[in-house]
């Protein structure tokens, strides 16, 4: 079996997308300030054997993608920044607690870390180019099977 990467990223993208929140999802992070209301970006952090969690011919793999969520601090109100990235970061980590399975693609979130790091979220301020954003990053945790075959 080979990785999907892009069926995976996609289908994350098409999720954030689907929940209403974000006027924008892409694949990278993005080079401009959104102006009004919070953009979406989604890419891979990382990938390695799940310890334990593979069959006795095959390894599962841990893919930890980040979704980070961007508004830009000139927006106003600006008492409303925060409380807007938390409605729709509190969305998505509803979703990624529930049953998510991603249509099949992985086997489940690693919510509590049994792999590595668990499902988790932290805040942050990022400045790309003459602009500054308020950023939520969440560290998505995907436990994906049976993905590459070990030699006997």
């Amino acid at each position: 079996m080979a990785l999907d990467i892009r069926t995976i990223l996609d289908a994350v993208e098409s999720h954030a997308l689907a929940s209403g929140y974000f006027v924008a999802v892409n694949g990278h992070e993005p080079k401009s300030t959104p102006t009004t209301g919070i953009t979406c970006a989604v890419w891979v952090e990382q990938i390695g054997p799940a310890r334990g969690g593979s069959s006795l011919n095959s390894t599962s793999a841990r893919l930890a993608l980040f979704v980070r969520l961007y508004s830009s601090m000139m927006q106003q109100p600006a008492d409303a920044i925060d409380p807007d990235l938390m409605t729709a970061l509190d969305a998505l980590m509803a979703a990624y607690s529930g049953d998510f399975e991603l249509g099949g693609l992985i086997r489940h979130v690693d919510l509590l870390g049994a792999y590595g790091d668990g499902l988790s979220a932290r805040s942050g301020y990022l400045a790309e180019g003459d602009a500054e954003f308020r950023v939520f990053t969440i560290t998505l945790p995907l436990v994906v099977n049976d993905l590459w075959l070990q030699a006997p």
